[in-house]
């Protein structure tokens, strides 16, 4: 396992940027949403833009565990049917598109997501009106989006804020329906990660297993957060610190 790690050449500001990611995975996943952002371009900027995914997606799956059995009973799953379909299409264009274009072109994409989703956050935030539409048409455009972005970039959640806020669902009822549905798409995204991009193999593997504790320790935090700390503290440091990296990784 040891020569596993080592293939990666890693020093000790990269492993404790690693730990920092992990533990910020572990809080989003258990209501801390969309905190995770911060770990995106850090990532891309230590492993590159398409391998960083890679990279990403297995810590997501074990932050999925920790946030479904904590709010496993609280999830709406019409919601969850209603909009999967769309976002799985969506995954499938993701993969298109990153198999098709250079890493230089993927760090970039991953940026525009990146941003695009601060971009809804913000537009949240602080429109006037906070009613959205919950016809079909919105599912199937917030699923599609929500797929490709989680696809190349590991972005979605932004867009699937948008989603849920419209379906109006209470705080827990929220939180469970959006671990649930993440943590189906992330499943579904592994084969193609596998097969098609070869951005999972068994030293990354390896890697993200030496994050476990980092994730449980954020998955703890994240509940002791929601129960404590004001979102719009957490929210503005997140927004900010998140478009600081994003421009980094944009002109890498």
């Amino acid at each position: 396992m040891l020569d596993l790690l080592a293939q990666y050449e890693l020093s000790t500001t990269q492993w404790l940027l690693l730990a920092v990611c992990g533990t910020i995975v572990g809080m989003s996943k258990t209501g801390v949403a969309g905190v995770y952002n911060i770990t995106l371009p850090i990532l891309a900027i230590i492993f590159g833009g398409k391998d960083s995914t890679g990279i990403l997606l297995p810590i997501l799956l074990m932050a999925d565990v920790f946030g479904v059995a904590y709010y496993n009973r609280a999830a709406n799953w019409s919601y969850i049917w209603k909009i999967f379909p769309w976002a799985f299409a969506g995954v499938i264009l993701g993969t298109w598109v990153g198999d098709s274009i250079s890493d230089q072109w993927f760090n970039r994409l991953l940026a525009i997501v990146i941003l695009l989703g601060i971009g809804i956050m913000l537009f949240m935030e602080f429109r006037k009106n906070k009613n959205v539409p919950d016809h079909w048409w919105f599912a199937g455009l917030m699923g599609l989006l929500a797929g490709f972005t989680t696809m190349v970039g590991n972005a979605a959640g932004p867009i699937m804020a948008v989603y849920l806020l419209a379906m109006r669902l209470p705080k827990n009822a929220y939180i469970g329906t959006q671990a649930w549905f993440f943590m189906l798409i992330n499943l579904s995204k592994l084969p193609f990660h596998v097969f098609v991009w070869d951005t999972i193999s068994p030293s990354s593997l390896v890697l993200d297993l030496s994050l476990l504790p980092a994730i449980g320790l954020g998955a703890i935090i994240g509940i002791w957060i929601i129960k404590h700390i004001s979102d719009s503290v957490y929210r503005k440091f997140i927004i900010i610190v998140t478009i600081l990296s994003t421009f980094l990784l944009f002109f890498k």
